[in-house]
């Protein structure tokens, strides 16, 4: 399930795109409801009404922070599948390796999407569909680099390496212990290969 068929998107003018970023540096530092459109008009040199104006309404910046995320981290994660060999092993253990990228460049208060979830549970919010609808994108590519392992068991084997994946962004954005998303990899990719072999 794409963003764009989730959620009403807007057109980026060079003020807009100021305004997004400084809302997401802002909503990934502080929280989305500790965040008030004042203080994103100031943080990205533009005026509320322009804010208003572009945006609609503080909802809709929240949409477009998460779907922007979310389309960047769909372009890295692909990156890294392209590059990947097509060993079935090997491309489950580049989604971990592109997390393990990701978090050190992009996420070090862990998931921006399990963090957007625990401020909105609400499923009539606009954003909703974005949190939920990427989990499930993430949920169907571990399933189909599952079916090239274990045909019959790649519902199971699926979820098993998003349960292990998830488990590893959350214990990386509580700082649980010294790189969980490396031994979520490695995990993965020790039943992988029990698995493929």
């Amino acid at each position: 399930m794409g963003t764009a068929e989730t959620s009403r998107r807007i057109t980026m003018t060079p003020a807009a795109r100021r305004a997004l970023e400084a809302a997401e540096r802002l909503f990934y530092e502080r929280g989305i409801h500790a965040v008030g459109v004042d203080l994103i008009a100031a943080e990205a040199g533009v005026t509320k009404k322009t804010l208003y104006d572009r945006f609609g309404s503080k909802e809709q910046i929240v949409v477009e922070y998460l779907a922007d995320r979310d389309e960047r981290w769909r372009a890295f994660l692909a990156r890294h599948l392209d590059a990947a060999t097509p060993v079935p092993a090997a491309r489950v253990t580049a989604v971990f390796d592109a997390s393990r990228a990701w978090a050190a460049e992009y996420s070090s208060k862990g998931c921006s999407m399990v963090n957007a979830h625990a401020e909105i549970s609400d499923p009539s919010h606009p954003a909703y569909a974005i949190i939920t609808g990427q989990k499930q994108w993430m949920l169907a590519l571990f399933t189909d680099l599952a079916r090239d392992i274990t045909p019959d068991g790649a519902g199971c084997l699926g979820r098993t390496l998003m349960l292990l994946h998830e488990g590893a962004l959350v214990a990386h954005g509580l700082n649980s212990f010294e790189d969980p998303i490396g031994h979520a990899r490695e995990q993965a990719r020790a039943l992988v290969m029990h698995l493929d072999g």
